[in-house]
């Protein structure tokens, strides 16, 4: 192999710089400046033990990495593919057992301590950085940086008070949907308002959560869409084919691809995430989900900053899954072929329909013998099957969208 590599070994502070001279031991500040490509054999270490971390573990494990979570939960999805330290997140010291028992460092959702974030890029490899994930975490801060990649987000106002709640709903206009600036995930923590009657009970409910709260104006989308964009260290940059996403009772639903929408605004919505991954930085995946109106405008609702439910259909339809493009980036290595290879409906499981669906797995399929199309389930490995609580999600692989569609409104899986 010609060129540089920098295999990372943390456990005296020290890294391995090698190329086709050999290797030496390198101090890792003085290294810190360039790209390091971290090659398999390594040991990667996750943030946080859900199902993307498993599905990031699956991805790897093929590459020839291993893999080690830092989870509250013992036998987490993750730690069922994974060596795991049982502890909190924000538990200083297990943070530095995973350090040390890792030579790269990620993280499955953002939701983690970024002071810990922040700990460890000080004394490890966090190719992805702190910086990102403290953006992501606020919505409000998420939304300047958004508009300083040039791009829209829905009007918003920081709200602070009663009165500032019905001045900037007055000013926005209503419908409007209130939201605590952290934490909050679908549909959690957030208010949709329709009336000034509607605010004071809003106002009181949404204060007890102790964090800063902000005012968005209702968009009237005519469809919600994602797209995944990656970056490497090295700054290359791949999307994934947009996603439109259905959601019922806030959580998604049904990711559809190709996306029902028109080639120009599909083009324009991949060069908006690359636009948002490329200003803010961005090392590993940036999931960027925006409306669609029906006159063809595009805003940024959320980001990501890792793998995301809508792209839970690049597993077998692309040529390159989204777990795989994470690993790659923040490994260094190349990107894989982000080419859609087959039309996709994924459909997330939840605990309601863990008993349909094992059912319908324990008997031939001729319904989708007749519309030709190929179900691929995934299950997390989940204790618990909870209402409303994803348990898997199954990828539709169809010869159209129209058909994959026809299998799941035929499914007795979905009827609960």
């Amino acid at each position: 192999m010609s060129g540089e590599n920098e295999l990372v070994n943390l456990f005296a502070g020290e890294g391995t710089l090698c190329g086709d001279w050999g290797c030496e031991v390198v101090d890792s500040d003085a290294a810190k400046s360039s790209p390091r490509t971290v090659l398999p054999g390594a040991t990667i270490g996750v943030l946080g033990g859900g199902q993307l971390g498993r599905m990031m573990a699956h991805a790897g494990n093929r590459l020839g990495y291993r893999f080690v979570t830092l989870d509250p939960t013992p036998d987490s999805p993750c730690g069922q593919t994974a060596a795991q330290i049982v502890a909190s997140y924000d538990d200083q010291k297990a943070a530095r057992e995973l350090a040390r028992r890792s030579d790269v460092i990620t993280y499955e959702f953002e939701n983690v301590d970024a002071n810990v974030a922040a700990m460890l890029e000080t004394e490890s490899y966090v190719p992805q950085g702190s910086e990102l994930l403290y953006t992501t975490q606020h919505r409000l801060r998420e939304k300047r940086a958004v508009e300083a990649a040039g791009v829209r987000v829905a009007p918003y106002a920081e709200i602070e008070s009663l009165e500032s709640l019905r001045a900037s709903a007055l000013s926005l206009g209503l419908p409007a949907v209130l939201k605590t600036a952290t934490g909050g995930y679908d549909g959690k923590g957030q208010w949709v308002l329709r009336s000034l009657e509607e605010l004071e009970p809003a106002w009181n409910e949404a204060s007890r959560s102790g964090t800063q709260l902000v005012l968005e104006k209702f968009i009237i989308f005519d469809k919600e869409i994602s797209v995944i964009a990656a970056r490497s260290p090295s700054g290359e940059v791949r999307t994934f084919a947009p996603a439109e996403n259905i959601h019922v009772h806030n959580i998604l639903h049904l990711s559809i691809v190709p996306a029902r929408i028109g080639a120009e605004v599909a083009k324009e919505a991949e060069r908006l995430a690359v636009s948002i991954a490329e200003t803010l930085g961005v090392v590993g995946l940036i999931a960027v989900e925006l409306f669609l109106t029906a006159d063809g405008e595009l805003f940024v609702n959320e980001l990501a900053p890792r793998p995301h439910n809508s792209g839970h259909y690049t597993m077998e339809a692309c040529r390159t899954s989204q777990f795989e493009q994470h690993v790659r980036a923040i490994c260094n290595l190349p990107l894989g072929d982000s080419e859609l290879l087959t039309p996709v409906v994924m459909a997330n499981i939840l605990g309601e329909h863990m008993e349909p669906l094992f059912g319908w797995m324990a008997e031939k399929d001729s319904v989708a013998e007749g519309l030709g199309v190929e179900p691929k389930v995934h299950l997390y490995g989940k204790a618990e099957a909870k209402r409303s609580r994803k348990m898997g999600h199954i990828n539709v692989l169809a010869p159209n969208v129209e058909a994959a569609l026809e299998w799941i409104s035929q499914s007795n899986i979905w009827r609960v």
